[in-house]
């Protein structure tokens, strides 16, 4: 018989936060001595999967000073954190569209670190961060050289807000600018050139297709593969 052990690689599977781990160790390590003494993350977050990566770094030894949750308009951590009562609202459409969770899966891992002390909770800080304010984020970026997107710039935004003297801020990103083209030409008032590598790939074939929307045509499908 047949056998096929699959998974999902969506953001609450924990071998990809595992993976996600190595995010913060190549990036500590291309810091100078002095700029890693006081290192700080600002992650885009959504479903909290990046931000959990970076908890299990800190935890494995990687001497992370602190990390900023920076969210979009879909705030329920940071005002959680701020008035310790877990009110998710309905979930709001935004610019970094990736992000538009208000209920956030991996949050009860984080609130685990924190419990058990494995985190300080004066290491974890959360910034909401409004629809304004990515836009003209975006457009900062850009003068400054950068060409972002809406999720770095929710990054971005809220570690300028929240670094303190002495410190030194790393910002995470979620994808290049052209995977948000329209949104970031419409921010912009520009073209966005696609990469070569990106353009390519849009144009192999597609390996979509339709099947009946029950269980044995998923399984048929699937063994046909092997």
């Amino acid at each position: 018989m047949k056998q096929l052990n699959i998974n999902s690689a969506n953001s609450i599977n924990i071998s990809r936060i595992f993976a996600q781990v190595c995010y913060y160790v190549e990036a500590f390590a291309q810091l100078t001595k002095e700029q890693q003494n006081n290192v700080v993350f600002a992650i885009p977050s959504g479903n909290f999967g990046n931000l959990t990566a970076g908890l299990i770094a800190k935890v494995m030894g990687l001497p992370i000073k602190r990390f900023i949750a920076a969210t979009n308009s879909n705030d329920t951590v940071p005002r959680f954190l701020q008035e310790q009562i877990w009110t998710p609202h309905p979930t709001k459409a935004t610019l970094s569209n990736a992000m538009d969770v208000s209920n956030p899966n991996n949050w009860p891992r984080i609130q685990h670190f924190l419990d058990v002390g494995l985190i300080n909770k004066a290491d974890l800080t959360a910034v909401a961060v409004s629809e304004h304010e990515t836009i003209a984020t975006v457009k900062n970026l850009d003068g400054l050289g950068y060409l972002s997107e809406p999720h770095a710039a929710v990054a971005f935004y809220a570690l300028q807000k929240n670094l303190q003297t002495g410190e030194f801020g790393v910002f995470l990103g979620t994808a290049h600018p052209a995977k948000f083209q329209e949104s970031v030409q419409d921010i912009l008032g520009r073209t966005i050139e696609v990469p070569d590598v990106l353009m390519a790939a849009s144009q192999k074939t597609s390996l979509n297709g339709l099947i009946d929307a029950n269980y044995a045509a998923l399984k048929i499908q699937l063994l046909a593969l092997f």
